[in-house]
């Protein structure tokens, strides 16, 4: 209760600039984190990839590959998240959101490349064995990348849900794979010095393994994205809160898209047939002030207005041969 007298209070709005200015505050919280896990993915696969060269590990390797594309991923989502500030206009008329999902897309192609590069050296290794020197550093370049790799994944998440970005989120997941792939460099390492020297190569057709397992979830969260998917529960969240809007007598449909970290939805609900214009636009507002603070990313939603049948009649009768089944 005090938590509802408190908004009753606070000067708040829902007009479209407030959601212009979350969304930039979103934007450059996305630029920031990744800035920061640029630098500190490129520091681990920096270090690995020196420990690579001296020591011939085609686990290290493969790792180090990986690391390395999963830091240059960072790249398209700072040029999106830069891009997607830019406000709409009469061509893109929701604005730029779009170059996230774009910036997906290209985190699939390398995640796909990283793994094609990947089999190939363990194949390469697998029947051209070499020695390896260095177990000791190899198995520490494993833990940093395990530990490097999650702590950028810790960061992508935490600061992927607060803006409601998905290609953050999933960017986020995707480096706490690599660590687990990283660890898997320990074991290689500790194979060989058990006098398994296959053990190397074995590793890196694991941590292929592992980034196809990656790819598969990647592709299936950019395929929903682009598809303009979204969570049920989130729909349902804003058909109820809309019911609850006083002089609502019903929710006929309400569709949700993401575009970029931000929601966009329209709704259709029904009111008295009797209700003036300005009484039939209250009722309207109110159902969309509902929507808003009952799903957070929602940043603009449309209502639209029918009026009841009451009166036995069919008000879109006229239109009805243009009415998609």
């Amino acid at each position: 209760m005090w938590s509802q007298l408190q908004h009753l209070f606070q000067q708040h709005s829902h007009d479209a600039a407030d959601s212009v200015d979350d969304a930039l505050v979103g934007s450059a919280d996305g630029i920031r984190a990744v800035k920061l896990s640029l630098i500190g993915l490129g520091l681990t696969a920096g270090l690995q990839l020196a420990v690579a060269l001296a020591s011939g590990s085609v686990a290290v390797l493969a790792d180090t590959i990986h690391n390395f594309a999963d830091a240059s991923t960072a790249v398209p989502l700072w040029l999106a998240f830069w891009i997607g500030r830019k406000p709409a206009n009469d061509r893109y008329t929701y604005g730029y959101g779009r170059a996230e999902d774009l910036a997906g897309v290209f985190v699939v192609l390398m995640i796909i490349a990283s793994a094609a590069v990947a089999l190939w050296q363990s194949l390469q290794r697998l029947f051209e064995p070499t020695p390896i020197q260095y177990l000791g550093w190899v198995a520490a370049a494993g833990l940093a990348g395990f530990v490097g790799n999650e702590l950028v994944a810790q960061y992508r998440i935490r600061v992927g849900q607060s803006i409601g970005s998905a290609a953050l989120v999933a960017d986020g997941y995707h480096a706490r794979t690599d660590g687990l792939t990283s660890l898997a460099v320990v074991l290689g390492a500790l194979g060989v010095w058990l006098g398994f020297p296959l053990a190397d190569p074995l590793v890196g057709l694991l941590i292929t393994v592992a980034i196809l397992l990656v790819l598969r979830d990647a592709v299936v969260q950019m395929w929903r994205r682009l598809m303009d998917a979204v969570d049920p529960s989130l729909v349902a969240r804003a058909s109820a809160a809309a019911r609850e809007a006083p002089g609502v007598q019903g929710v006929s449909i309400v569709r949700a898209r993401w575009i970029g970290h931000t929601i966009h939805a329209e709704a259709l609900i029904v009111a008295d047939a009797d209700l003036t214009l300005r009484q039939a636009h209250d009722v309207a507002e109110r159902a969309r002030h509902k929507m808003l603070h009952a799903v957070p990313k929602l940043s603009t939603v449309t209502v639209h207005v029918d009026p009841c049948a009451h009166d036995g009649r069919d008000h879109h009768a006229d239109l009805a041969h243009h009415d998609r089944p």
